[in-house]
């Protein structure tokens, strides 16, 4: 029960990942306030939750609804942990297409959002006497290729925000630290595409087909995987990690593929067969 009588705040948290987090540390102990634009499915999850979960309405491309969800968390007992977590796909269009809007709507919803929770929770969480940031940041922070170029720059902002206020808040005992996920089986994929109905649960389970595939660990990530990092880095027993991150990705950032794959031939294999 390592969050015991500690209280939390997750944003995105009526579905996937925020999900997933929100079940994990009430299973340890935690009071949980989720925010999402979802309201019917955060609804659910609070009244089956036993009194566990809260729900409150956040659009976090809305500052003062960021700052509306960590006040109500602070007026019912406080803030010990906060993870920003909500996002979505954003803008597809290459660097060449994109236009300033579809630029500037995937820029807040995954940077600025993150930007502002930090920015609202710190001075309480100071007043506590500490707590614990985690943010969802992402593979595609580390490399070409994992996602669309307005997502990508957004999280690998959030990589580097997580640093700058690691540092920064470390006086008051504030630790701050980001998972990076890889290929986790969410709808963020098949809702950046507008894929819905039966057609959705088809593409979700062609999309954990593609994903045991295309990393070392031969299975697709799930949820709760990443729950389990976020737990640990706003726990107790990660006191003494703070500014750093976790990628949880099943070791899909481990390399070319035939770094992993023996069935895939390195370029020196290849090479042998020219030697005399």
């Amino acid at each position: 029960m390592r969050f015991a009588g500690k209280r939390a705040v997750v944003t995105g948290g009526a579905s996937g990942i925020g999900h997933a987090t929100a079940l994990r540390l009430v299973r340890e102990g935690a009071q949980v306030l989720i925010g999402d634009i979802d309201e019917a499915a955060g609804r659910e999850i609070a009244e089956t939750s036993n009194g566990r979960i809260r729900f409150q309405r956040c659009n976090v491309c809305e500052a003062g609804e960021i700052e509306a969800l960590i006040t109500a968390a602070d007026a019912a007992g406080g803030i010990d942990v906060l993870f920003n977590n909500a996002g979505a796909g954003g803008a597809r269009a290459k660097i060449d297409e994109i236009t300033p809007d579809e630029w500037d709507f995937t820029q807040d919803l995954l940077l600025r959002s993150v930007a502002l929770g930090i920015r609202y929770a710190a001075p309480l969480m100071a007043a506590r006497g500490g707590g614990a940031i985690v943010n969802t940041a992402s593979i595609a922070a580390l490399q070409t290729g994992a996602a669309p170029t307005a997502y990508s720059v957004a999280k690998a902002g959030v990589l580097h925000l997580t640093h700058l206020a690691a540092a920064d808040l470390a006086q008051h005992k504030i630790r701050v630290n980001a998972v990076c996920p890889g290929f986790i089986t969410t709808n963020i994929f098949t809702s950046a595409m507008e894929i819905d109905g039966g057609a959705r649960d088809q593409a979700n389970t062609a999309i954990a087909g593609i994903a045991a595939a295309a990393q070392p660990v031969q299975r697709a990530g799930s949820p709760d995987d990443i729950a389990a990092a976020v737990a640990y880095l706003a726990s107790d027993d990660a006191a003494f990690v703070t500014g750093t991150h976790i990628v949880v990705d099943g070791g899909m950032t481990l390399g070319p593929r035939h770094s992993w794959d023996p069935n895939v031939p390195s370029l020196f294999a290849m090479l042998e067969a020219f030697k005399k």
